[in-house]
This record gives structure tokens, sequence and C-alpha cells, in this order.
């Protein structure tokens, strides 16, 4: 079998080289590199026993543990796409991106975090289908619901199982749903599902395996939705394994790493800077369904771990966990993070008191594959803080202008990047693609940036969120990094909100800092004497958390609901 440039070639590559060591560590199972190209190998079986065809894609929707990572490579193994799906979402966001992506197969837990998702599914399926009657295909939608008994109309639900029996094979709502864990009723659990399989041939899959070639499609990542609709992003087999032998060098991940993986697998932090990451390198993984200090502390001592990215709000809340000091984290070698505004005091914590050697910070979006540049070891922490490090190799960026031309060190613009991890489109959206990349190939990424003279990245803010206050240019990322600097502030968002006299002023929305009292006034006279007036803030409104993505972005859409009031 040729095998290389796809994420399969990886795994077989894997399970070649370092057979024996052990792949992953989950819910008490441990799998060595070979035993996972076994199961993988099984669980592409029953993708092909299922129907999936090459080119179709299948979706999980459910959180990080073994059985997601083999779901995902049994379906990539015979060329199907994957689509992930943010576990957060409720019924209605699912059905959207299933009814968009035509996906044939989905996974999802039976229950999760008080969320029953076959349940969650079923009371959304109505309203699934007329939202598809509105702006799909009325005669498709019109004859499923038709073909329901006259008990369901009304208002009685129905289950993705029985629509799957009204619907033929080029309808969306051509739906195997199977259930990571044990059989329920009509819905297969994995075991059996994989169980399924056992009529496939190791002939048969290996034709199909073979078929599949670097320039496949691999997965389609939606984007967040904060600005609109979200957009499925493809990228191929091909450039996800190039740029994560990239990205996994360029942190130094190897085979003796032990690698702590909370971001979520339906993220690009967390499925390829994750288990993808550890399949190339030979790193040991260790998915954790949700975050929880006291488990993740308990987690880094008993299994030795070296390696762990995530938001800087989780190196926060080890740092801030009482139990921290009981626990031996001697072990950690290296961390990854990165945000709009990460505290230089956070690095030096890192390192000084959780014990980090390298402390890396980078920048990256779903549509460029996940990651564009990265700091180097031994950068100072001023710049792992306030910078996201060089383009990696092979990956142009340039600081552009309104109108395209580009812009010297030391001025802002927005961010373009051209190179070998820019996404081949938007599926099924042509348009949208052809506003996102230009002719010759740039990204134009929305996000507002400045290049230093030594070729260092910094994202200054989302072009979208940038305000003007009496005529001067205000980017809320570098507000917010200045009021960090307040003792009393934990996190911070800063939005432009109306004003009469000079068009925007800035607004903050703070989390307090630990034992910190909530003296709004204190920190916006602070603030005043910390910047120029126009950037500082004329209100502050204290809340108990920011509200943050899977990739821990802020989503600013929320906050300015809130503003309204706060303005009042």
């Amino acid at each position: 079998m040729e095998l290389k440039g796809t994420i399969g070639g990886a795994l077989a590559a894997a399970a070649a080289r370092w057979g024996a060591r052990t792949a992953v560590v989950a819910a008490g199972r441990r799998l060595s590199f070979a035993e996972l190209w076994g199961e993988a190998r099984a669980a592409a079986k029953a993708v092909m026993a299922a129907g999936l065809a090459p080119g179709q894609r299948f979706a999980i929707w459910a959180p990080n543990s073994i059985e997601w990572q083999l779901a995902a490579l049994g379906g990539q193994l015979v060329g199907g796409a994957l689509v992930p799906l943010n576990t957060r979402y409720k019924g209605l966001e699912a059905w959207d991106i299933l009814l968009r992506s035509k996906s044939q197969l989905l996974f999802t837990p039976g229950e999760f975090l008080g969320v029953d998702y076959p349940t969650l599914l079923a009371r959304s399926a109505e309203a699934g289908i007329n939202k598809y009657v509105r702006k799909f295909d009325r005669q498709t939608a019109e004859r499923l619901l038709d073909a329901l008994p006259a008990k369901r109309r009304g208002g009685s639900r129905y289950t993705p199982a029985e629509l799957r029996k009204l619907a033929d094979a080029d309808s969306p709502f051509y739906l195997n749903h199977i259930l990571m864990g044990e059989t329920e009723g009509e819905l297969l659990g994995f075991a059996d599902f994989v169980a399924s399989g056992k009529r496939v041939t190791d002939k048969a899959l290996d034709k199909r395996i073979a078929a599949v070639k670097s320039d496949a499609v691999s997965d389609i990542l939606y984007t967040s939705g904060t600005t609109g609709a979200p957009k499925g992003v493809m990228t191929r087999h091909g450039q996800n394994v190039a740029v994560f032998k990239a990205w996994a060098a360029g942190v130094t991940l190897g085979a003796e790493d032990r690698y702590l993986i909370i971001n979520p697998y339906f993220h690009a932090f967390g499925y390829k800077a994750g288990w993808l990451a550890g399949l190339l390198t030979g790193a040991c993984i260790h998915p954790m369904p949700v975050f929880d200090a006291d488990a993740a502390l308990a987690l880094l001592e008993k299994e030795a771990i070296t390696f762990l990215p995530g938001p800087p709000t989780l190196f926060q809340s080890l740092l801030a966990h009482p139990g921290r000091g009981e626990r031996n984290l001697g072990s950690l070698r290296c961390a990854v993070t990165g945000a709009a505004s990460v505290p230089v005091q956070l690095v030096k914590d890192m390192k000084h008191e959780l014990g980090f050697e390298e402390v890396y910070t980078a920048y990256g979006l779903t549509e460029a594959t996940g990651v564009v540049s990265l700091c180097k070891p031994g950068d100072s922490f001023e710049t792992i803080a306030t910078t996201c490090g060089r383009p990696m190799e092979g990956v142009e960026v340039q600081i552009s202008s309104a109108d395209g031309k580009p812009l010297p060190a030391g001025e802002v613009g927005e961010v373009w990047v051209r190179g070998f991890n820019v996404m081949q489109g938007y599926l099924d959206d042509p348009e949208a693609s052809s506003a996102a990349i230009t002719e010759d190939g740039w990204l134009k990424t929305g996000d507002l940036g400045v290049m230093d003279a030594r070729g260092y990245l910094k994202i200054t803010d989302r072009l979208k969120d940038m305000y003007i206050c009496g005529g001067f240019n205000c980017y809320p990322a570098e507000i917010e990094r200045l009021l960090l600097g307040h003792p009393s502030v934990a996190d911070v968002a800063v939005l432009g909100a109306p004003d009469e006299r000079l068009g925007e002023v800035g607004h903050a929305f703070a989390v307090a800092a630990a034992g910190a009292g909530e003296d709004a006034e204190a920190v916006l006279e602070w603030a005043r004497q910390q910047m120029a007036n126009y950037k500082a803030p004329r209100g502050l409104t204290w809340v108990e958390e920011l509200p943050r993505n899977a990739g821990g972005k802020v989503q600013k859409f929320l906050l300015r609901e809130r503003l309204v009031g706060a303005v009042k």
C-alpha cells in the first residue's frame, strides 16, 4: 500500500516504527501504536460496511476519547472526510451542520455532562426539517413530513433512526447514528458497530486505504460562527501531515513526550496539534474529555506529563489551584499557548511556578490548517507574551493595507497568509472562498497585526473589533494587554461602545483576580494614568467569566449584547 502523505500513512508509519510503545491512554485503557493501527483498521471496515463512499462525510459530536480517535481514523483511512462538531452545540446547531455537510455517519455519546445527545437530536429533527423546507428542498422535506405517522405530527418527535428509514441515500437526512458507548434500542454502540465490519476482508480494506491520496480532503472543520453562519473549511491529508510535522518540530514534541490533551478534539488545537501530532512524532497522548483542575493536576503527576498545550486560562487555573503545591509537577517540560492577550507575568509564572522549561506562543486559524507562526526556543518572556513568533518555514505573512498593498515593519494592517497551510476553500461556498483567498493565493485572515523588524508577528486585533475614538484607531487587544497589568484584573475584554461626542469609547468586561475587590472606578483611573486618553476605557463591568469558544477566543458578540444594557 502507498500511504505517503496521508493521515492513514502517518498511523501506519507510527505502528511500524513505534509498534510496542504506548500511543494513547484514557479511561483505564492503554493502546500501543500497533494496537491503535489494528483497532483503527477494524473501525475502517465498519465504516465501509456502513456504506460510506470515498469523499463522503462523517461527523463526530463527542468529547475527547479513544473512540473519537478510532472513529476519525476509521473514516479517514477509507477516504471519508471528517466533520467534527462542537460539543457545546445545541441540537439545531448540530442539525444545521449535519445538513449542510451532508454527513452520512454520526458518532455521539449517549450522554455527556447531563446532555442526552440522541434525545437532543430527536427534539431538533422537526425544526431541522422545517429549516430545510425554507432553505433547501421543499419537495424532499414535505415528503419526509408527510411520511411520518399522524401521531408524530404537531409536535411529537421522532428519532434520527426513523428519519434514516424515510429518506433515500441522496438526502441529507440519510444519517447512520452510532453511539460511542453501548447499543441503545435501534442505535448501535461503538463496539457493535465495529463488529459489523467483520464481513469486510483485509484485501478490500487495503484496496480502499491505498486509493486515498495526499490531495484528498481529510476534514471539514466549521468556523466558530461568531460573525455569521459557520463555514466548512476544507483541508487535505497532505497539508495536514506537512503542517503538523513542522509544528511538532517547532515545539520540540517527540517520542519521549507524554502529552495531556485538554483542548477539544473538535478543534484543530486538540485534533491536529493533538492526536495527529502524536502519530507523527510517537508521543503518548492522554485525552481528557473536559477540563477539571483537580483531575488535571492528579493526571500531570500520575502520568508524569511532559507536554501541555492550552489557552492562557488553563494555566491560570492551575497556578491558582490551592492544591498545586502538593503535586509533583517536575516532569513538565513544554507548554504551548496563544491568545490576543497573554500577560508577561503569566509566562514567567508558567516557567518559574509550574516549572516548564519552554513556553511557546503561536498564531493560527482554521483556514490556515491551524498554524501560521510560532515562537522559538530561547525567546524572551516579552517576546513569548507579546508576539506570536515567526511564520513557519514555507509560509509567507504579509501585513496588508486596506487596498491590499504590503505595509512595512511596524505598521498595523490585515494579516494575509500564503503557503502550504492555506485551506482548499469553504465547502459549497465558492463566493466566500473567493472573498477569502486572492487569485495569487493570499488568505485574508480578518486579523489585524504588525510585523517587527525581526520578522515576529503580533496580532493586534480582529479587523471587525477595531473601533475609532475621537478619530484615533483603538485596538482592543492592545488595551486588554495593558489592563491585565492591574493587580485586580485576571481576565478582560474591551469593546467599542457608542458615544455621541467621540463616536465610540472603550468599555471593559473584566474578571476580578482571586482575592481582589471589584472597584471599577479604581481600575479606570489606573487605566487613565497608564495609557493615552483615547485608549483608556470609559466604563467597566465586572463578570464572573468571559464567554470563550473552544480555542479560547472571547466571543465578543455575546458581550456586545450585554454592552447595550451596560452603557444605558
